[in-house]
């Protein structure tokens, strides 16, 4: 709660402003009822047209003060809850984006757009109750109370014992609501996370015609939530009806008393309308905190998932004295074991013992699920190692500034994502101060020039959210493009040729060996024709090295190697392998590819 309040910052001076407004309007309000008893026992019932005069100003300036009053609290009350919303709202987003993979791993993508959408839309709303509503109803609650046994004690007795009446049934409609409403809001993130996949996923969900399952999904997922507010909702519509029922039976009953006292006259006639004005604002105050309960009760469980991404401490951090120099593209793994999870014994790397050189070009092959990316996830440091040690140029990952390593160390994803933009604007995020001719350059590399070239505005061109707009192979050229903008020491490519087809991955590999020699090249593949003509081959099985070697070595060495490439060869899958007439796979290979 801490955290979340010191969002406040900037917004200090029109938080106190709101409630000082708030109680100067109720203090208004208060002397409105107190100056009409005025007027009709001292003006209207002695016919004294100058104390109505006199009485009637007053109440007028009362009601002007009351009204600037209002308004002023409604205008810092706003400007207090949006910006307030909205530094929250930044607060959340900063915290994201020092999270680590292992971070963002424990909270789903839906959930953490619910956060910042719902849940601070709901601490918002409750932050302004808070400030004005929460500060106007028992002040004004308490000002009416005092107001009434000032007028009369006797008539304010039934009263109170009326106001008690009202606050344990409104407590226990309250109770009541706080649960379901904490329940009702876990059911968003079932809703956003339909609506996130679906959306996400509408080509394959056109693709296998299954319209009508993600409908049924989503109709489940909102009828739940549908539901659990309309449970909660009624639960709060018995506030109105049982307040009517108090205050009515109470006015019936002062009402009755009220006469009897006038007659007898002990009582005044204006005295007996300030009451009723009060009765009337002390019940619907009492009703307006009811309503500030069943607020705060919605906003509790915003409050703590919430609070779980601001109190998220991130698994990765720099040291003090970070190093950033990289003396060359060396790779060193040392005995490494890895888990995704700390404290469960579910390791996917185990004792991984492998040494690269500076400018090596290493391919990686196995079965899925064998740990290939975990692997390269540790190079860059986007996860550490639960035990060992990651080397990048003789220096542990860990010791290096994270910003500086993964900028020498550049990672084309197995997920490729572009950006919305223009094609120059996506390959700047590789290094924001690069020039159009080298961007030219890193394409020419990628073998991305090609199709860019045909494009109406070429380099101009836009790229729609995600790369929506252009092939999977054209998207992988764009990413390892983008990657080879920061010049680095070690490019890691994990499975991100296998939209390509084997004539462009090949002039790929070709381009990678004449423009980048001196930097390291680690290549993940399901084609063993996309790491064959790689120094060395690795082959991992279950988070270990089965393997190790050249191409000629590995078919001799490594049954696993053999029966893969035995499979890809006889399949005739490539491209650049087509069989002959014996039927037996031929490899067409030009010069230097």
């Amino acid at each position: 709660m801490k955290k979340i309040l010191a969002q406040i910052k900037q917004y200090k001076k029109d938080t106190i402003l709101t409630p000082f407004y708030a109680m100067l309007e109720v203090v208004m309000e208060v002397l409105l009822p107190y100056i009409m008893a005025m007027i009709i026992d001292k003006g209207i019932e002695k016919n004294d047209m100058k104390a109505v005069g006199l009485y009637g100003g007053l109440m007028a300036g009362a009601a002007v003060v009351s009204l600037f009053s209002g308004i002023m609290s409604g205008v810092h009350g706003a400007r207090a809850s949006t910006g307030f919303a909205c530094n929250l709202r930044e607060e959340i987003y900063r915290k994201i984006q020092t999270f680590s993979f292992g971070n963002i791993d424990k909270f789903s993508t839906a959930g953490l757009v619910t956060r910042m959408t719902t849940d601070v839309t709901n601490i918002q709303n409750a932050f302004q109750m808070c400030i004005r509503i929460a500060v106007r109803a028992p002040f004004m609650l308490i000002s009416s109370m005092v107001m009434s046994f000032l007028v009369s004690p006797r008539m304010s007795s039934m009263f109170l014992v009326a106001l008690l009446v009202l606050a344990v049934a409104l407590s226990l409609v309250v109770r009541f609501a706080m649960k379901t409403f904490s329940a009702a809001f876990q059911k968003y993130d079932e809703l956003n996370s339909s609506v996130q996949e679906n959306v996400s996923a509408i080509r394959v969900v056109k693709a296998y015609v299954r319209e009508d399952y993600e409908k049924l999904k989503f109709r489940k997922a909102s009828g739940n939530l549908y539901n659990m507010f309309v449970k909660a909702e009624s639960i709060v519509a018995l506030n109105n009806p049982v307040m009517m029922f108090v205050s009515y039976s109470a006015i019936i009953a002062i009402s009755w008393l009220g006469a009897h006292m006038i007659v007898g006259g002990t009582l005044t006639t204006g005295e007996l309308t300030s009451l009723f004005s009060y009765i009337f604002s002390a019940f619907i105050s009492l009703m307006m905190l009811s309503f500030i309960f069943v607020m705060i009760s919605m906003s509790t469980a915003s409050i703590k998932r919430i609070s779980e991404v601001l109190d998220e401490e991130p698994d990765l951090s720099d040291k003090a004295d970070t190093i950033k120099e990289m003396k060359d593209g060396s790779i060193d793994f040392e005995h490494v074991d890895f888990a995704y999870f700390k404290g469960e014994n579910k390791e996917v790397l185990h004792d991984i013992d492998l040494h690269i050189k500076s400018g090596e070009t290493i391919g990686i092959i196995g079965p899925t699920g064998s740990g290939k990316t975990s692997l390269v996830n540790l190079i860059s440091r986007l996860y550490d190692v639960t035990s060992g040690s990651v080397k990048v140029g003789g220096v542990d990952v860990r010791d290096y500034d994270m910003e500086f390593l993964r900028n020498n160390v550049s990672v084309v994803l197995q997920k490729n994502v572009l950006f919305s933009g223009t094609i120059i604007d996506n390959l700047r995020w590789g290094n924001e101060d690069a020039t159009e001719e080298e961007c030219i350059e890193a394409c020419k590399s990628a073998c991305a020039d090609e199709f860019i070239e045909r494009m109406p505005d070429k380099y101009n061109s836009r790229i729609e959210r995600g790369g929506a707009n252009v092939s999977g192979g054209q998207k992988q050229r764009l990413c390892i493009a983008r990657a080879l903008m920061k010049s680095p020491k070690v490019l890691i490519l994990d499975d991100s040729t296998s939209a390509v087809d084997t004539a462009t991955d090949a002039k790929i590999k070709q381009a990678f060996a004449e423009r980048i020699p001196g930097t390291t090249k680690i290549i993940i593949a399901q084609r063993i024709s996309s790491v064959e003509k790689a120094d060395r081959i690795l082959v991992i099985e279950e988070g270990r090295i089965t393997g190790i070697g050249t191409h000629e070595e590995l078919l001799k060495t490594s049954e696993t190697y053999a029966d893969i490439y035995s499979s890809q060869a006889g399949g005739g899958g490539d491209f650049d392998r087509p069989e002959n007439a014996d039927g037996k796979a031929v490899s067409i290979r030009k010069e230097g590819v």
